[in-house]
């Protein structure tokens, strides 16, 4: 799918080859659509009284409602696809991205080749030019997407060939959101895919192959693996002790962006290639998708494949422990003690609270190894966080509230959902171990985010600006949504892209704590 941007003044469908133009409808309280200012010159080029023929279909425009209008020009089958945004009043990012990728989807059943967009003035001061236009193409990519690789070629899926971008301000913005668009989107496929995939093909080898080609096609990125030897002289106990029931190594990947500015930040993706729960083992039901349990790391691969064009300020470096949890004669039990990287010991209680284990080699290495101006990292953690959150939302823990607000300003922009979540310090009590510095869950039911976080909380420095998104809902769509197709969604990659994009070189930031 080609994007291409065209000057939309005038405009005349007569002299465009495209066989789809799509016809935004807004909604009022007192009407059921509202028509913008392109619908009269595509409904006159088209021989279509757009307004007359849906408002006897009694259409309305809500978000992602649609309608297809079709008619003969020049010999030529077109089609006009009426798509509702909604009250443009409100509009977010997250229903531009719906609106959107309905376009993309409505566009592939009628087999259209080339689609017009035109961009109603409403809608880019609403959401900037930037934005409207990298939501276009962020939408019809990502609403598109279809991990087919395994299945029966039976029938090939109708692809769309290109999409002109029409509007009459604005270029070098739109130009601009276009290639952000692009990149974004090829980011999230990538981590996708990489969730999609069966975990008999995405092995903690596996992932440091994609890590080592993404620095081979990156001049700008560089790539080290650290395997089980080098962990074993770095004492990474937490790694060391979750992979020991499994028949595959574990890896700890780096990767390395240097930037212009004078800021250091770290990425750290939890990397657990299937949680089969190890000794305390799950139920069926419970280890069926477990091949998703690697997602914060498939984000972390998804930016570096981009970093390189989108060209943040900030150097970034990607921590990624990677790693099986199998159960075996070899695995670590219930009741034993590992020592992480800063010299605490962890009593393991549950195998099946593994994250966070191997998380605190990460989070430690990096803060010790890099002395980074914030480390942000991104696990599918908790199911407590589904429950407390549900499963579109991510948890978000930090220590500074500058970072923190710089997350949920990123997310909003770029349609992804995060909520802010305490850290009481009480909470501390019940991770006490009687026997280790530290027990890895607590012995109470409720507040297994919180206690999560505070665990990961405590292998951080507390002079480091620190982040914690738990993804474990949002990581995976379980139901199709226009924008979020059934599988891995890339959760997380286009906020943080948006995070690195909005940092700039000046000064470091001011840690406040919480």
């Amino acid at each position: 799918m080609k994007f291409q941007l065209l000057p939309a003044n005038p405009l005349n469908p007569l002299t465009i080859g495209a066989d789809c133009f799509v016809v935004l409808s807004g909604l009022s309280e007192k009407l059921p659509f509202h028509l913008f200012g392109s619908e009269k010159k595509i409904g006159k080029a088209l021989s279509l009284p757009i307004a007359k023929i849906i408002s006897e279909q009694e259409f309305e425009g809500k978000v992602g409602k649609t309608l297809v209008l079709n008619t003969h020009r020049d010999n030529k089958f077109s089609h006009a696809l009426v798509v509702g945004v909604g009250d443009v009043n409100m509009l977010a990012m997250r229903d531009w991205l719906d609106v959107t990728a309905t376009i993309g989807r409505e566009a592939n059943k009628i087999h259209a080749n080339t689609v017009v967009i035109v961009l109603e003035e409403e809608i880019l001061k609403k959401l900037g030019t930037k934005k409207t236009a990298e939501g276009i193409v962020e939408g019809m990519l990502l609403g598109t997407y279809d991990f087919n690789r395994y299945k029966n070629p039976k029938k090939k899926n109708h692809a769309i060939e290109t999409v002109l971008i029409m509007s009459e301000e604005g270029g070098k913005q739109l130009e601009e959101g276009i290639r952000i668009g692009e990149l974004m989107s090829r980011a999230t496929i990538l981590a996708r895919d990489l969730v999609n995939e069966p975990s008999s093909i995405t092995t903690p080898t596996f992932l440091s192959l994609v890590a080592k080609n993404i620095a081979n096609d990156n001049p700008l990125v560089s790539c080290e693996i650290l395997e089980k030897r080098d962990m074993e002289k770095l004492g990474m106990g937490g790694i060391l002790g979750i992979a020991k029931g499994s028949d595959e190594d574990p890896k700890l990947i780096k990767l390395v962006y240097k930037g212009n500015g004078n800021k250091t930040i770290v990425l750290v993706g939890k990397g657990v290639t299937f949680d089969s729960g190890g000794l305390s083992l799950k139920s069926q039901e419970g280890m069926e998708m477990m091949k998703i349990d690697m997602a914060g790391a498939a984000a972390i691969l998804g930016i570096f494949s981009v970093i390189s064009q989108l060209k943040p300020d900030s150097t970034v470096i990607g921590v990624i422990p990677a790693v099986e949890n199998m159960p075996s004669g070899k695995a670590v039990k219930p009741g034993d003690i590992v020592r992480a990287y800063n010299g605490k010991t962890i009593e393991i209680i549950s195998t099946d609270a593994e994250g966070r284990v191997i998380l605190a080699d990460a989070l430690s290495w990096a803060q010790k190894t890099f002395h980074p101006d914030a480390i942000i990292d991104v696990a599918t953690l908790t199911g407590a966080c589904m429950i407390a959150l549900g499963e579109d939302i991510a948890g978000l823990f930090g220590t500074d509230g500058q970072l923190v607000s710089a997350l949920q300003q990123s997310a909003q922009a770029e349609g992804e959902a995060l909520w802010e979540l305490p850290m009481p310090d009480s909470y501390n009590e019940l991770l006490k171990s009687d026997i280790a510095d530290i027990r890895n869950v607590t012995r109470k039911r409720y507040g297994g985010a919180i206690t999560a976080a505070l665990f990961l909380k405590a292998f951080v420095s507390e002079k480091t600006s620190w982040a914690h998104l738990d993804i474990a809902g949002p990581a995976i769509a379980e139901k199709d949504s226009p924008f979020l197709p059934v599988g891995g969604t890339g959760f997380g990659v286009r906020l943080l892209c948006e995070y690195l994009m909005r940092i700039t070189s000046e000064g470091k930031r001011k840690i406040v704590q919480r």
